[in-house]
């Protein structure tokens, strides 16, 4: 086995990934079949698993793909879905990002709006961690990625709940991650800048918007999801063993600008 596969083996690892129909997430999905590695896809979406399940299908023979159409803010669905992933094996790798936004002004959201954006981003991955996240910790392994966002902090305008739900991501990953350090697992978060979804161009990023976001990002343009996947790969891999707690930036140094 060459030496780089030692470091980054995830044939036949159990990858479980909330949120997977989505932009980012199905990209991630994508590389780990690819690797040969079991994927537990869990998604609200029906129609989003069905075509990246066609997808994996179109590119990989005979992938372990097993499927899971659920609202993933729903803890008794996700007990009975982790009740079902426990029978078949035991999780390697959990990635949270499922998850909603809203455009609206502050003064416009109400409180009903402002629950399902926090009940789907921060909600969700207080489920996900303590159901899947917790039979990781009693297998003694396994490594967690929460999908935090560029809006962490400092907050991103026009995205209230969706800001204040990231900040509450990274956090509630540091505090895990103390946790269940010597419980053989790790726990971090990836923060993507802007990979804008067909959703984000119609509701957040009208000329003005875009103008501002390139010429505060470094290298001045928009990310593609694929060029998340190496900072997944080594956060789920081995060669992290010793990596826990941390936020991994990926956002063309729109971070680090200033002036």
């Amino acid at each position: 086995m060459q030496y780089i596969d030692k470091l980054f083996n995830f044939k036949n690892k159990n990858v479980v990934i909330t949120g997977a129909g989505g932009h980012l997430c199905s990209e991630m999905a994508l590389a780990f079949a690819r690797l040969g590695s079991n994927l537990f896809l869990i998604d609200k979406d029906a129609e989003k698993l069905e075509i990246l399940e066609n997808k994996i299908k179109s590119i990989i023979t005979k992938p372990n793909i097993y499927k899971f159409s659920v609202d993933t803010t729903n803890y008794e669905i996700i007990y009975e879905i982790n009740d079902k992933i426990n029978l078949i094996c035991k999780v390697d790798i959990l990635i949270n990002g499922s998850g909603i936004n809203s455009s609206k002004d502050f003064l416009d959201i109400d409180l009903a709006n402002w629950n399902d954006v926090i009940e789907s981003q921060l909600n969700s991955v207080f489920i996900s961690c303590k159901l899947i996240g917790g039979s990781m910790v009693q297998n003694k392994n396994g490594s967690i990625i929460n999908i935090s966002s560029t809006s962490a902090d400092p907050p991103l305008s026009r995205a209230y709940a969706y800001s204040a739900s990231k900040a509450a991501i990274t956090n509630l990953t540091k505090n895990l991650a103390r946790e269940w350090a010597m419980s053989g697992v790790r726990v971090n978060s990836l923060r993507p800048g802007f990979f804008p979804t067909e959703w984000n161009k119609k509701n957040f990023l009208d000329k003005k918007r875009i103008d501002k976001i390139i010429s505060h990002t470094p290298l001045q343009r928009f990310g593609d999801p694929k060029e998340l996947i190496s900072a997944v790969l080594y956060l789920s891999s081995d060669s992290s063993a010793f990596v826990t707690g941390s936020e991994v930036i990926v956002d063309g140094g729109f971070s680090c600008m200033t002036i």
